[in-house]
């Protein structure tokens, strides 16, 4: 059987979607278009904003990487709730839904006075995102059962991510020209509220129920360990790898991992059926898209503290170099969705990703004092190959199983997308943190700053850590010595955050080739079949023996 989801062949026993009414499929598209745009709007933005956020709230590094991953860590834990919940009950409630847990979560970050309600904020909008990404998909793959027609529409899915991802950064940037941070919150909360009033006169819903029921141990697993497993990886680098908590934290990680899994298996309607990753190019496709997103999301948050605390960059300075990242996917996704029904997804992917890990190492060229030409040169390579990553894996995995499983495929593959999104800034903060300080008394050292200077800025590094940049003061001369010494310090930490980035990228490229497949045709040695599949199949080979 082919692994190309374009050349497979149906699934017998999988019911066939009800057909679409006329126009419903535009509509259909376009609002899942609009409610992912708007779930990305703000990460782009919050991501340039951090180093205001962090003078205006005096807030650590630690503090904001929590602001990131408070965001991204309700979105990885509770996407295959809401898919069941689509599922069970309807999508368009769940678009509904996740629009105004969205709405609600920006208007508390909007009023925020501490970084405590940011946090809260964030946590908010991450939910109401998990519900937008789940439902958006399953809404397309109800209203585009053939192959080359979801590909299309998931292009145009990936465009509109890759736009919010693009104005975020530039919305921002010229809000806090003349604003404070909490008014970057404004767009999406406006974006939401039309949302809201469109979808729900003009959206179709859909179900596809089949027996599923909510799972509520299956939910408590995957949420206690996907937060565990963050906030050990935040946590060690702020209190050591050795520290109680930091280890009881993996620990409940990994048993709460290997509950869900039991869970699963032994549940008669799985939230996650494990069924799903006996296709070799599900699994893939999951691994390729937490190790992209691992990277891809990391380096933004370690990008736009260089940017802040290192180049002295403002927000919208930032979000223009940001565009050739983040703005590529946009321009190129209609060339993306031709060549997915021409060329074989897994070959889109793999090029895709080696591409973006070219430009990941050539990060290692950028210095504190790299000029806007280099910056942008590098950023749009970054740019250019991710454009053929997001939309190629989002529709391998929806199109490798069953179409009535496609909604938990994309709840599934979306899942482990935001986990990998998650650990990215927390690995990477930790990486910039503990690198940072461990360089910086030798480069205070080769700056000729004389010892108690060097003590004054170590103090003021490990009382504040990387935010101390924004207000050291050892005399005017010292202090400039002192700035381009922890300059030097950071850059060295943003090239092993861009190795590693690079090396996952190339990890990912070599998983797709043996997962997946970069030919048009190629065996499938364990397709997904559906129990219901399996009887009917039974059923006619009883009968034609019988016969």
């Amino acid at each position: 059987m082919s692994t190309n989801p374009a050349h497979s062949p149906p699934i017998r026993g999988a019911p066939a979607p009800a057909h679409a009414r006329p126009g419903s499929v535009g509509k259909t598209v376009a609002l899942a278009c609009l409610g992912v745009f708007a779930s990305y709007l703000p990460i782009g933005g919050v991501s340039v904003s951090l180093p205001s956020i962090q003078q205006g709230l005096g807030a650590s590094t630690a503090d904001l990487q929590w602001i990131t991953d408070a965001f991204i860590l309700p979105m990885a834990a509770f996407i295959l709730t809401f898919g069941l919940i689509g599922d069970l009950y309807g999508r368009k409630k769940v678009f509904l839904a996740g629009l105004g847990f969205f709405a609600a979560g920006s208007a508390v970050s909007l009023t925020a006075t501490s970084v405590a309600q940011v946090w809260i904020g964030q946590a908010l909008s991450g939910v109401g995102a998990a519900a937008l990404l789940t439902s958006t998909l399953a809404l397309i793959s109800h209203v585009c059962p053939d192959f080359r027609a979801r590909a299309k529409a998931v292009s145009a899915w990936a465009a509109a991510l890759g736009l919010g991802m693009s104005l975020g950064p530039l919305v921002s940037g010229a809000i806090l020209e003349g604003a404070t941070w909490r008014w970057i919150f404004l767009p999406p909360l406006i974006a939401c509220v039309i949302g809201l009033a469109v979808g729900a006169v003009l959206l179709v819903d859909s179900k596809a129920p089949h027996g599923r029921a909510i799972d509520i141990p299956g939910q408590l697993a995957a949420v206690i360990a996907v937060a565990s497993l963050v906030y050990g990886v935040i946590e060690g680098g702020a209190s050591g790898w050795g520290a109680g908590k930091v280890v009881a934290a993996f620990a409940v990680a990994a048993a709460a991992l290997a509950a869900f899994i039991v869970v699963e298996l032994r549940s008669p309607s799985p939230m996650l059926s494990m069924q799903l990753f006996t296709s070799r190019a599900f699994s893939g496709a999951g691994v390729v898209i937490a190790l992209a997103l691992f990277a891809q999301v990391g380096l933004v948050f370690a990008l736009s503290l260089f940017f802040g605390t290192v180049q002295h960059l403002s927000a919208l300075e930032i979000g223009w170099r940001f565009l050739a990242l983040n703005g590529l996917a946009v321009v190129l996704a209609p060339v993306v969705g031709r060549l997915m029904g021409r060329v074989a997804p897994g070959l889109l992917l793999a090029l895709g990703l080696v591409v973006t890990s070219i430009g990941t190492f050539w990060l290692n060229t950028l210095e504190a004092d790299s000029g806007a030409g280099t910056v942008v040169l590098v950023l749009a390579v970054i740019g250019a190959g991710f454009s053929f990553v997001m939309a190629p894996i989002t529709a391998i995995a929806v199109s490798s199983v069953p179409h009535h499983l496609a909604g938990m495929a994309g709840a599934g593959s979306n899942t482990l997308r935001q986990v990998g999104g998650a650990l990215g800034p927390a690995v990477f903060g930790v990486i910039l943190t503990q690198h940072t300080v461990s360089a910086l008394p030798e480069q205070l050292s080769a700056a000729g700053l004389s010892a108690a200077d060097q003590d004054s800025v170590l103090n003021a590094v490990a009382s504040d850590g990387l935010a101390a940049a924004g207000h050291l003061d050892v005399g005017a001369s010292a202090t400039a010595r002192a700035l381009g010494a922890f300059g030097d310090s950071f850059s060295g930490a943003l090239h092993l955050c861009a190795t590693i980035g690079g090396i996952g990228m190339l990890v990912a490229a070599a998983v797709t080739v043996v997962c997946i497949g970069v030919r048009k045709t190629a065996p499938e040695a364990h397709p997904v079949r559906s129990a219901p599949a399996q009887r009917g199949e039974a059923v006619v080979k009883e009968a034609a023996e019988s016969a």
